[in-house]
């Protein structure tokens, strides 16, 4: 069991957590957010990072002080913390980037990891090769076999009180991401940043991101702080943390701001198209989008990255918010609905509902069902699993929307999403769901999968099912032969009914 990660609250496979960092004596909460910093191009300083956004981890490459000659002595001197003026925790990166972009680098997985530590990084990271989405298996299989052995060497490496990054290659290949988990998680390593995934969200393919994801999850041990790295856009914040996700590095918010693109947790807009911001972050609350427009370029490319900034931590607070109150679900759904790629990845997250409903918590604040994809979160396919351990009484029951009726042994409620239960659950998480009035079919198609769970729970039982004109598609779903009885008009709706259906 690694003992630098602290777990206290969880929704879905989100967690908030305690990430102890030795060697720079700071514990950080996560999900947690580390802002890339470039020495050479310095848009928002380390320590007003820290003074006035509350950071308290950060992100710089280790490759690039190795090979600077402006830094690379100073940082061997002063050391980074002094160097970058901060005091929190610091993560360097290998080269493993420049890597992919140029073919090769000028240093050696020892050499580097050593250079880490000797500029005092808190948290470092060997040269992994970050095979992007979408090649041959053999290359796929080939670069990771040499990312395994760098691992492994990484471990023999003296590096005193500074973290490890074990990163998780293996592509767009979901049996090579979990088999490249199982190997990292096996290692005395520490963090285990999930790679390469930078391509696909570049080009919003979010259902393979959360795909790559929650393959790496399930090689994966509980304790594993999971980094996943570039993700800097806070859209997709929320998604990466019900999915597993701990922390997150973003240069975005420089990168944008130097192309004049404006960040919201729904998208990017660019500065030229903007008349109103629908921000009220100081920057934001004090600029309209004209006065931007007419500062000079660099002042506007930090008023920009310092907005960027704003709304990615403000993001991250809402995320934990969510996650502390158990909606984090309902977060996602709600960003899901800003851009048609956040839909296929909250999708992509449901299809995964059995592996996510393994962490989720049984009882939390409200289900809030807000389309047909709350019919496929894990509390319902817990539910129906459920159900085969539920005692039924009689030989006959029905099951309900409304009426009781005297021809039956017992009678249970019966509401979509979830289906059947024993009236004396009404009060229990999560079937005191808020449902909206008119219903989906997906709804309806659910409650039936919970009928027919029911059904082949209790072979000897006869079941009759009374709704509420449910919709053709869900009555087919039915087991054969349970009765199906359309209640009149002259029945008691199911919100007046009691608790126990009369």
């Amino acid at each position: 069991m690694r003992d630098i990660f602290e777990l206290r609250d969880a929704d879905g496979a989100g967690r908030i957590g305690d990430l102890e960092v030795p060697r720079a004596g700071v514990t950080v909460e996560t999900p947690a957010l580390l802002p890339v910093i470039n020495p050479h191009l310095r848009t928002i300083a380390p320590a007003t990072l820290e003074s006035e956004f509350g950071a308290d981890v950060l992100i710089t490459n280790g490759y690039i002080f190795y090979k600077s000659d402006e830094y690379r002595e100073r940082a061997l001197e002063e050391g980074l913390h002094d160097l970058l003026d901060f005091s929190g925790a610091i993560m360097t990166d290998s080269g493993s980037f420049q890597l992919s972009e140029y073919g090769e680098i000028s240093v050696t997985n020892e050499e580097i990891l050593q250079f880490q530590h000797d500029i005092g990084s808190d948290i470092g990271t060997p040269i992994d090769i970050p095979t992007p989405p979408d090649v041959g298996r053999e290359q796929a299989e080939a670069e990771l076999e040499t990312t395994q052995q760098r691992l492994e060497a990484a471990e023999d490496v003296g590096v005193g009180e500074m973290l490890v990054s074990a990163p998780v290659q293996g592509s767009t290949y979901p049996d090579l991401r979990e088999a490249a988990a199982e190997h990292a998680y096996g290692t005395s390593l520490d963090v285990f940043p999930i790679g390469a995934v930078v391509p696909m969200m570049n080009n919003y393919r979010y259902g393979d991101m959360v795909e790559a994801i929650l393959a790496a999850k399930r090689g994966l041990g509980a304790d594993a702080p999971v980094h996943l790295f570039g993700a800097g856009h806070p859209m997709m914040f929320a998604l990466a943390v019900a999915a597993g996700c701990d922390l997150f590095d973003s240069a975005a918010y420089a990168l944008y701001a130097r192309d004049g693109r404006y960040l919201t947790v729904s998208g990017t807009d660019h500065l030229d198209d903007l008349d109103y911001f629908p921000c009220s972050c100081p920057v934001c609350a004090a600029h309209t989008p004209d006065d931007l427009r007419n500062v000079g370029q660099d002042e506007r490319e930090e008023l920009l990255a310092r907005h960027n900034l704003h709304v990615s931590y403000r993001e991250i607070r809402t995320v934990k918010q969510a996650l502390r109150e158990g909606n984090l679900f309902e977060l996602v759904e709600r960003r899901a609905r800003g851009h048609p790629s956040m839909v296929d990845g909250y999708r992509a997250l449901l299809d995964a509902a059995d592996q996510l409903e393994r962490s989720d918590p049984v009882s939390k604040g409200s289900f809030f069902y807000l389309s047909g994809e709350s019919a496929r979160r894990p509390e319902v396919l817990r539910h129906h699993e459920r159900l085969s351990r539920l005692p039924v009484e009689g030989d006959r029951v029905l099951l309900s929307e409304g009426d009781t009726n005297d021809r039956y042994d017992e009678t249970w409620r019966l509401q979509p999403p979830f289906g059947p239960f024993p009236s004396a659950l009404s009060d229990s998480y999560p079937l005191t769901a808020q449902l909206p009035d008119r219903l989906d079919v997906s709804a309806y198609t659910a409650a039936a999968d919970g009928v027919r769970a029911l059904a082949e729970a209790n072979p000897g039982t006869e079941f009759a099912v009374g709704h509420w004109a449910w919709p053709e598609a869900a009555l087919e779903m039915l087991p054969e032969d349970v009765e199906t009885l359309v209640l009149g008009p002259d029945s008691v709706p199911p919100e007046e009914a009691s608790d126990d259906g009369e």
